[in-house]
């Protein structure tokens, strides 16, 4: 799960992913222009992939963290995949408020994911220790692009969401920063 792409239709789901992951769902007037729900709901789709794929990779390495940290990363692990979990259903939901379908491929997620797939083979306990770290900055930057469409369409519910995000990626960034230090 790579870098994003442009606009471009999905042969194996048959569906337009990156820009306007699919089309609006009918007459939509909540006072934000369809342009802007449009770009809004790119930025949540994007989030949207970010977080899953975080959570992937954050509950492997749950399941496969060895070494003597290991109670310690195991209890953290299992805290912070079930935050992430229970963060993408108000993503997708917010997605469907502003009127499009939410994406929920592992095809879709791999296009519009800004983090890599989780490593075939389990990497060492501090290994993946960074490679946590690496990924919570990355969904914080993708959160942030988001804000700034959010905020200058006045979307006030999906800017909350976007700073409710932000603030957990950072601190959960932070704390694992924090581990690797000497």
């Amino acid at each position: 799960m790579a870098k994003r792409q442009a606009s471009t239709i999905d042969k194996s789901v048959g569906k337009s992913v990156g820009k306007s992951v699919g089309k609006s769902m009918g007459n939509v007037n909540i006072g934000i222009s369809d342009k802007d729900r449009s770009a809004i709901a790119d930025g949540l789709s994007n989030l949207l992939a970010d977080t899953y794929t975080l959570y992937l990779t954050t509950h492997n390495f749950h399941w496969n963290v060895t070494g003597p940290m290991f109670n310690t990363l195991h209890a953290m692990f299992m805290v912070q995949y079930t935050e992430l979990w229970n963060a993408v259903d108000p993503i997708a939901e917010r997605i469907r408020a502003v009127g499009f379908p939410a994406p929920a491929s592992y095809a879709q997620f791999a296009k519009l994911s800004s983090l890599p797939d989780v490593p075939a083979k389990p990497p060492k306990a501090m290994d993946m220790v960074r490679v946590l770290h690496s990924g919570n900055e990355a969904v914080a930057r993708t959160a942030r692009t988001a804000f700034a469409v959010a905020e200058k369409a006045s979307d006030q519910p999906t800017a909350d969401l976007l700073t409710q995000r932000l603030d957990i990626h950072e601190k959960t960034a932070w704390m694992l920063r924090s581990i690797l230090e000497d």
